[in-house]
Parts: C-alpha cells; sequence; structure tokens
C-alpha cells in the first residue's frame, strides 16, 4: 500500500481507532470476552449496562483516581459511535440491542495474536496447504484417465495402511503432532466464526442499500422491484453467497453434525492435550453465527413485502381521496349545474316494439320429493367416505423436534429419511404447511431436490386436506421414476416429487 493510502485508514478504519483509542484496554477486554469468547450475538442494552457497569467497579476500585469515570450506557453509546458496536431495534422489541461489528473483531484478533507463543506449528499447515493445492489441481482436472490415476494412487495407499495395520503396525501421533495439529484447528475454527461476523456486515450493508432505495425511490414501482430483486439474487450468486450457503448446507446435514459431536468429544479424551473450552461446543457456534447471517439475509425479503404493502395502502388512500374529491365537486354543483354545452351524436333512434317482448309464461311448481328409493340407496358406494387419508400434524412436529436441536436447522430429506413417509404426498404436503410457533418450514427456490414415493404411499387425492394453502402449490413434477433401491429390489411402483430445496429451522 502507498503512504497516502495508509494514512487515510489509520484515520478513518474503526479497527484501528479503537488501537488508538485511549481506553482500548477496556473496550478489548470488556467486548472481547463479550461477544468474541463467549460468541454472543445481539444484546439488550440493560444487560450489557449491567455486565459493564461490574466491570467498571473491578478496574476503578482502589485508584484514588478512578480510570474509567464515565458511565456505562454513555461508554456504550460512545463506542457505537465510533464504529465499534451496532446499535439497533430488534423486530418486536422496544429495547435497544448491541452487537459487535467486524472492526470489534479484528482489532481483537490482532491484539491476541501479538501474544508470545511457546510453540508454533509448521509441519500441519504445510501438510494442509499441499492437500488443498491437490484438491485445486484433481477437482479441475477434466481427463478421465488422470483422475483414474490419481484414485488408483489413492487406493493403494490405504491398501497399504490397511495391510500395516493389520501386520501390527499402527503409526501414531506424537505429542507434538497432536500439539501442532489441535493448535491449527482450534485457529480456523476461531477465524471462522470471526468471519460470520464480516459476511453479516456485508449482507446487512447490501440491506441498508436497499432500504435507501427504496426510501428516495420516485420512479416506478416495477423498476425498483427488479433491482432491488437483481440485488437479492447476487447475493446467492456471488462467490461469498454461493461459499456461505455450501457452508450452511454442509453444516446443517444431521450427518456432519453427528461426526463433528463425535470427533470433539474424543478430542477431548486425549491426555496429551490440554483441550479448549471454546472448542467443545464450536459447531453449534457455528449454526447459530450462520443463522443470524441467514436472517440478516432474509430481511431483504421482507423489506420488499412492506414495500409492496406500502406501495398498495398508497394507491388505494389516493383512490379514495380522488373519489371524495369528486363527490364534493357533485354536491357543489348539485343545484345550480354547469352550463358545459355538450352535443352527443346518435347514429339513430332506439326502436323497440310491444311484440319482441315475452308473453308470461306460468312456470308448473316444482315437486320435491326427499325420500330416496330403497333399492337405489342399497346400490350406493360409501367406501370413499371411509378412505380419506388423514394427516397428524402434532405427529410431524413432534418428528422435527426429536431431530432438530434449538437455534438449529435441518433438510426436510434429511428429516424423512429418519421418519420414512406413512402418507405418501399428503405427509410432505402436510410438512409444508406446519406453523407451529417454533418451527419454520424455508423453501429454496433457486435449488430443488427429490423424495421417492413407494407404490403403497402414493395419495395425491390425500394432498386436498391441504388445498386451500398455498404451501401446496410448490409440489410439481410427479412422474415415473426407478425404485428405490435400483431396477430389480421392489416390484412395487415408484413416483418421483421434484419440490424446492426445503429447509426446516427451529427457534
Amino acid at each position: 500500500m502507498e503512504h497516502d493510502a495508509i494514512a487515510l485508514v489509520r484515520e478513518q478504519h474503526p479497527a484501528w481507532r479503537l488501537l488508538r483509542a485511549d481506553n482500548a484496554a477496556l473496550v478489548l477486554s470488556f467486548l472481547g470476552h463479550h461477544f468474541i469468547e463467549e460468541n454472543r450475538g445481539a444484546t439488550a442494552s440493560s444487560e450489557l449496562v449491567s455486565r459493564l457497569d461490574d466491570e467498571l467497579y473491578v478496574q476503578n476500585a482502589g485508584a484514588e483516581h478512578p480510570r474509567y469515570p464515565r458511565g456505562p450506557a454513555e461508554y456504550l453509546d460512545q463506542w457505537s459511535d465510533a464504529g465499534w458496536l451496532r446499535r439497533f431495534y430488534p423486530a418486536g422489541s422496544d429495547e435497544v440491542h448491541y452487537d459487535a461489528l467486524p472492526s470489534l473483531e479484528r482489532a481483537y484478533g490482532w491484539v491476541t495474536s501479538l501474544q508470545a507463543r511457546a510453540f508454533v506449528g509448521t509441519e500441519s499447515r504445510l501438510q494442509m496447504v499441499i492437500e488443498l493445492l491437490r484438491q485445486i489441481v484433481h477437482g479441475t482436472e477434466s481427463n478421465p484417465e488422470a483422475r483414474l490415476d490419481e484414485l488408483r494412487r489413492r487406493r493403494a495407499a490405504i491398501d497399504a495402511e490397511i495391510a500395516a495395520t493389520e501386520a501390527g503396525e499402527v503409526a501414531l501421533l506424537d505429542a507434538t503432532a497432536l500439539r501442532e495439529r489441535y493448535q491449527q484447528v482450534a485457529s480456523t475454527a476461531r477465524e471462522l466464526l470471526s468471519d460470520f461476523r464480516e459476511v453479516e456486515e456485508n449482507f446487512r450493508a447490501l440491506d441498508r442499500s436497499a432500504r435507501e432505495r427504496i426510501a428516495s425511490w420516485e420512479g416506478g414501482k416495477g423498476d425498483l422491484l427488479t433491482d432491488l430483486v437483481g440485488s437479492r439474487a447476487d447475493i446467492g450468486s456471488s462467490d461469498q453467497g454461493r461459499s456461505f450457503q455450501a457452508f450452511y448446507d454442509f453444516l446443517m446435514s444431521e450427518q456432519r453434525q453427528d461426526e463433528l459431536s463425535e470427533l470433539l468429544h474424543r478430542t477431548e479424551q486425549l491426555d496429551a492435550l490440554q483441550a479448549d473450552s471454546r472448542l467443545r461446543h464450536i459447531h453449534y457456534d457455528w449454526a447459530e453465527a450462520a443463522e443470524r447471517t441467514q436472517q440478516t439475509v432474509r430481511q431483504i425479503s421482507e423489506q420488499l413485502r412492506r414495500f409492496l404493502d406500502d406501495q398498495v395502502w398508497l394507491e388505494n388512500r389516493r383512490v379514495l381521496e380522488l373519489v371524495r374529491q369528486i363527490e364534493a365537486a357533485a354536491l357543489a354543483h348539485r343545484d345550480q349545474p354547469p352550463d358545459l354545452h355538450l352535443d352527443v351524436d346518435e347514429p339513430g333512434l332506439p326502436i323497440a316494439l310491444p311484440f319482441e317482448r315475452p308473453l308470461y309464461d306460468v312456470r308448473p311448481p316444482a315437486r320435491v320429493d326427499s325420500l330416496l328409493d330403497p333399492e337405489a340407496d342399497a346400490d350406493v358406494d360409501v367406501t370413499a367416505l371411509f378412505a380419506q387419508t388423514f394427516v397428524d400434524q402434532a405427529r410431524l412436529a413432534e418428528n422435527i423436534r426429536s431431530v432438530v436441536p434449538p437455534r438449529s436447522s435441518a433438510l426436510l430429506t434429511d428429516i424423512i429419511q429418519l421418519f420414512p413417509l406413512q402418507h405418501g404426498l399428503a405427509e410432505i404436503v402436510a410438512y409444508l404447511a406446519l406453523g407451529d410457533e417454533d418451527i419454520t418450514v424455508r423453501m429454496d427456490e433457486h435449488d430443488e431436490t427429490y423424495i421417492d414415493l413407494a407404490g403403497d404411499l402414493e395419495d395425491p387425492a390425500g394432498a386436498s386436506d391441504f388445498a386451500d394453502t398455498e404451501i401446496a402449490a410448490v409440489v410439481v413434477d410427479i412422474g415415473d421414476g426407478a425404485g428405490a433401491h435400483g431396477p430389480g429390489a421392489d416390484d412395487r411402483p415408484t413416483r418421483r416429487v421434484r419440490l424446492p430445496k426445503v429447509t426446516v429451522s427451529r427457534r
């Protein structure tokens, strides 16, 4: 960077201003511990003021002159104005909340990196670099023979390791290699949490720009909607959006969560390591931070809906004003109508002959017989009355609660794999129509998923119980497909349902 660019960053970047502040130690120690070390999200002002008041009491105790003479609320307002905290009112709350900004995360990370390290691992990072390069090279290889050679090489290495293990030759990592790899895991995990704040702030900046365009827009509503919808699509199509979505889908897999929990638990049991308490539930912290980022993205869609509602209300109000003006003008000129001198050209005189009208026709009285013929009553088929399908939505909600922990999400396909369908298509529509207080069903129109229905589960008519919901319209394109377990595995016919990717979340 050039001299002038560095000087500009020094004056304008909030992270650099934080490092130059007189109370930087208080800001980094208090906010860093609350928002970064404890991985807390938005916090109510009453709770944060109480905790800061305790911290100020500890720091000022025993000093002749207080080191920090201001009150906790004044400090929080000052830190918000400086760009280290975000001050806002969340939806449904009338109390101010505070949340950390990426500038605080960067300054805190840089200060913690200045601490002396007794051990600096290099070998594990070199292996990680080589592995990433290998993924880049072989992941872009289009020659099938070259890819087969690489797969054979990896298979040969695995076979050699299996043979050595069967012979009793087990190569174990020593204490140094364990500490080095664990240090790399802890560093990467904390950096990933830090990156989420920056990703969330980037999405929030896009949301603010959308609100600013709506507030200052003077053109047509269609042009503005085109602009905003394009901006919303740019989030998902950008490198950052695609990478975040891939991470979110990977993390929300139940299999991946179980694997991470098992690996972290077994790592903590190793005697050669001094386990970091923050890594014990780091995957849940990732999921919570990712959900906050997803919520920021959803705010843009909610802003579009509110804009449309406001526009409809304004247009209806304008129509009522015009009608009232017309009525007032008509009443004002009722007694003395204006002489407009209007001439209406009429091409001809209407001719109506008396005999063209129809004669009066006396209708016979209607005879109503409510008694059924005994023979006709005996032939009535009542089996259709007892063939209705009932889907217990309470049972479906309990299935979701038993799989998805609070403040987490899972794919609908994963839930169906754990709890197989009992009523076919009607049960899928019932999942989409769930509306419990703690369960939210979201659909991603940019991605698709497939669910196979066995022949004994086919019940398209069962979905009529939910036909009055708009959600039922997303179940599309039901056609013949392959068997659930391959050709020949089962003689039952299988049908495939194609619908957008569905994510189920719990609050």
